[in-house]
């Protein structure tokens, strides 16, 4: 591995959360995310789906057609002329085995992510291919083999360091916190941290307190931290590309009920924007905002809207940290109304922040007051039927809304 180690240089980047805007004048904020190019030009797709240039390092090639975002709007046909199936666990692999090549500084590390291939098979065969240093398992101390992470990250590598469960991150809170977060600032610009935080969490099906986390709201308060959350293949695929070609630390939030859900991607290399909210419905009377598993239960929850007359509009946040307030702002002018739905706690969750910041810069614009649906402050139950009484459910928010649109 030392053979691909190059000494740290002095370039500085920093990470500015942009969640206060000016609300009357709506701007385009320019890109706060380093995304450095090393060996090739590659296509950048935003939610709408039109050419864009992030950052003075990203180019957008001009001989290829940019590829549309591959999600559906109002139930439209989700297929892309051109593309293969992926479960959104493969197309995380498929993300990851393509920036492992593409750069060498790329290394992956955590339990059991080597031969076994990772809990949920995100790095299934990729230490048959890149071998046991590149892809390096590691024994039972998430505080160690973080730290070790991020001090690679130091040296020039780009480690993505996988938690078995993102519970367990919580034993490497410390150097999470006062490192990876910090250490780009502390040294005065002399370091970035080009690492990429991954791993399950979310309520899964009768699975314990333990293993059944929402942690976003523990991280989203760390300074020099990024936070974003998939929900597609699509932007599974995108936003892991995306993470790791960034100069700044990322955690990327996966839930462990949506590996198995499939869609057809493009053949062609993409990434998302890490700042970006996705439009999935547009509508006119009511925003709804959420992410990851819960945008489901929003869509399911959406059939029933629209059968009863009302036409909402769905916009899956996808980045937790800093919030899309240009997309957000945008919509919240055109309807009025906030439905926010989250799987985080309802005290001081992600829902929490973004009621503030919607409130803060917004409210003028607001019909009725921003409504939040989470789940329940307590451990997630065992009991199957306990453990949906703690998460919302669809039923739910079909009343929230017709009680905001009254």
């Amino acid at each position: 591995m030392s053979s691909i180690i190059h000494g740290a240089g002095a370039a500085t980047t920093t990470l500015s959360t942009f969640n206060s805007v000016d609300s009357k004048k709506l701007f385009v904020a320019p890109s706060r995310t380093n995304l450095s190019v090393r060996s090739q030009r590659y296509i950048v797709a935003g939610s709408d789906a039109s050419k864009k240039s992030f950052g003075s390092g990203l180019r957008v090639r001009h001989s290829q057609k940019l590829i549309p975002n591959a999600v559906a709007t109002k139930e439209a046909d989700t297929s892309a002329s051109t593309g293969h199936e992926l479960l959104l666990f493969e197309a995380l692999q498929e993300g990851l085995e393509e920036e492992m090549d593409r750069d060498p500084h790329v290394c992956v590390m955590g339990e059991d992510v080597g031969h076994y291939g990772g809990s949920y098979k995100v790095t299934k065969g990729l230490a048959d291919k890149f071998g046991d240093l590149r892809v390096l398992d590691t024994p039972i101390c998430e505080n160690a083999f973080t730290g070790m992470g991020i001090g690679a990250a130091m040296t020039g590598l780009r480690p993505v360091i996988e938690g078995m469960n993102m519970g367990f991150l919580l034993l490497a809170f410390n150097q999470i916190s006062n490192n990876c977060g910090m250490l780009h600032y502390t040294s005065g610009g002399q370091f970035t941290i080009p690492v990429v935080i991954r791993g399950p969490g979310g309520v899964g099906r009768q699975l314990g307190a333990e293993h059944s986390q929402r942690l976003e709201s523990y991280f989203q308060s760390i300074p020099g931290i990024q936070m974003v959350a998939c929900s597609t293949p699509y932007n599974a695929k995108g936003l892991m590309k995306a993470a790791i070609r960034s100069e700044n630390p990322v955690i990327l939030f996966e839930h462990v009920l949506l590996y198995n859900l499939k869609e057809k991607i493009p053949d062609e290399d993409y990434i998302c924007n890490l700042e970006e909210a996705e439009m999935v419905r547009p509508g006119e009377h009511i925003t709804i905002l959420t992410y990851s598993r819960m945008r489901y239960h929003v869509m399911q929850a959406a059939k029933t809207l629209v059968n009863k007359g009302y036409d909402p509009e769905v916009i899956d946040i996808r980045s937790l940290k800093p919030f899309d307030l240009h997309t957000i702002g945008n919509s919240v002018k055109k309807t009025h109304r906030v439905l926010i739905v989250e799987e985080c706690m309802r005290t001081g969750g992600i829902g929490a922040s973004l009621t503030a910041a919607i409130n803060e810069n917004f409210h003028d614009y607001l019909d009725a007051p921003v409504m939040c649906l989470s789940s329940q402050d307590v451990p997630t139950p065992y009991a199957g039927t306990l453990e949906e009484w703690t998460v919302v459910q669809p039923a739910q928010i079909v009343t929230a809304v017709e009680q905001l649109c009254q």
